[in-house]
């Protein structure tokens, strides 16, 4: 039988695991500590029910948020960490936790996370914010791998997420996650709740992968498009995909080529992106 996880009660403050370690929070970490219990234990439940689960937490820092993922019915943690002084913090953690929470000291950037864990797998993490964008592109082009992706953002950041059509905040960003998951922003934190306070406001999105996803070719043509077509985002479509086929492309998918990028549905950008794979 898997031995319990210890009670939060039962663990030292996390104030005084950052002391113990010299973890000082890092600017060029992108490292902003949440510390308040009930708000790390906010976001374990966003993930929904974990039981039997193997969740992968990225950036665990003094382990604030592993604690609560431990708490849960997951069948167990594997916390990915770039930082030494924070790999022996939650190392610390890993000595009382039953078995269940393993240490990966290396770069997130770098590594195949979906190889780490066995399915069914979830993504849970107050991301660091200098890499999350691209630490999220990666996963989405692996999106089949994840059951659920329960991630911290500046709230910025998650806006342009879950942004519709229209919106300023529409962009690549946006059509990459919302072709490939139900994106839902499910909760928002005030810089005050982190050590040390961020300039902005933080949000917590909730990305569920859909039952069918693109191939990798499909998925690369998507991220083409989507650099072309944002990267300019003041010129119509003519002439921002001209090096993709421009007009006559737009015209096969029955597109106006007056319009911009920002007017253009997800179903559409998906009708492009298959146009140029010839997956149309």
């Amino acid at each position: 039988m898997t031995a319990a996880a210890p009670t939060q009660a039962a663990l030292p403050p996390l104030r005084e695991v950052i002391a113990r370690h010299g973890l000082d929070a890092r600017r060029s970490l992108g490292q902003h500590f949440l510390l308040d219990p009930n708000l790390t234990a906010r976001i374990a439940r966003q993930a929904g029910d974990l039981a039997g689960r193997h969740v992968v937490e990225v950036g665990p820092g003094p382990g604030g948020l592993t604690r609560p993922l431990l708490a849960s019915a997951a069948a167990d943690v594997t916390a990915v960490e770039i930082d030494p002084r924070a790999v022996g913090a939650v190392t610390e953690l890993a000595e009382t936790a039953g078995g269940r929470l393993r240490v990966v000291a290396g770069d997130a950037m770098a590594l195949d996370l979906a190889a780490l864990v066995p399915a069914p797998r979830q993504i849970v993490a107050n991301l660091p914010y200098n890499v999350a964008s691209p630490l999220l592109v990666g996963w989405l082009r692996q999106a089949a791998c994840w059951e659920r992706l329960t991630l911290m953002f500046q709230q910025e950041v998650a806006e342009r997420i879950c942004a519709a059509p229209g919106a300023d905040a529409y962009g690549r960003l946006a059509v990459l996650a919302q072709w490939t998951a139900q994106a839902e922003l499910v909760m928002r934190i005030p810089p005050s709740a982190f050590v040390p306070p961020p300039k902005v406001w933080s949000a917590v999105v909730v990305l569920t992968p859909h039952d069918r996803q693109p191939d990798p070719v499909l998925f690369r043509q998507m991220e083409q498009l989507t650099a072309a077509a944002f990267g300019q985002r003041r010129k119509m479509l003519r002439g921002a995909l001209k090096s993709l086929g421009g007009e006559a492309l737009l015209r096969r998918a029955e597109i106006d080529p007056a319009r911009r990028a920002e007017t253009l549905s997800i179903a559409e950008f998906d009708r492009l992106a298959r146009l140029l794979a010839g997956a149309a």
